[in-house]
């Protein structure tokens, strides 16, 4: 999955588990059975991509799940513990980086990156994102909702 789908599954887990010796593991965890969901993310069709271009798309994707979880989250937990659950959902992938964009091919690095082809599900655009923004959203609405945050709350937070 996109890191900002990772990004908003891991903001859902901080409002829902606040204790983080359960809440981290479970975000690290989520990341592996998100990218169980048929998807599309930046690192889809990669080797047909400038090096430049993946980095860049990636790079922009962790920009947009950043601002996304502050603008919806923002006020609703800590956001030291908001972030690192954040970080956590997309640890995996910041661990394999070093083995996916540099070459680098040593382990744990090159662990993580042979576990993560063999279970990702990739799917082409546009259905690969459409699955991510069913699933996220679908999660988003249910967490949101269980917290007392209906629908004008979060649109007005999305546009303050």
């Amino acid at each position: 999955m996109t890191a900002t789908a990772h990004a908003l599954i891991g903001a859902s887990l901080a409002l829902k588990i606040t204790n983080p010796i359960i809440g981290i593991p479970a975000a690290i965890l989520s990341h592996f059975v998100a990218d169980l969901v048929p998807h599309w993310d930046t690192g889809t069709n990669h080797r047909k991509k400038s090096v430049l271009i993946w980095r860049i798309q990636a790079a922009l994707d962790v920009i947009l799940g950043f601002l996304l979880v502050f603008l919806l989250f923002r006020n609703k937990v800590d956001p030291a513990y908001l972030y690192s659950m954040v970080i956590a959902s997309q640890l995996p992938d910041w661990l394999k980086t070093p083995s996916d964009m540099f070459g680098i091919k040593i382990p744990p690095f090159s662990w993580l990156e042979d576990i993560s082809h063999k279970i990702q599900s990739r799917m082409q655009l546009p259905w690969g994102l459409v699955t991510q923004i069913v699933v996220v959203g679908v999660i988003l609405v249910l967490v949101l909702r269980s917290i007392g945050v209906d629908k004008t709350l979060v649109t007005s937070s999305i546009l303050n």
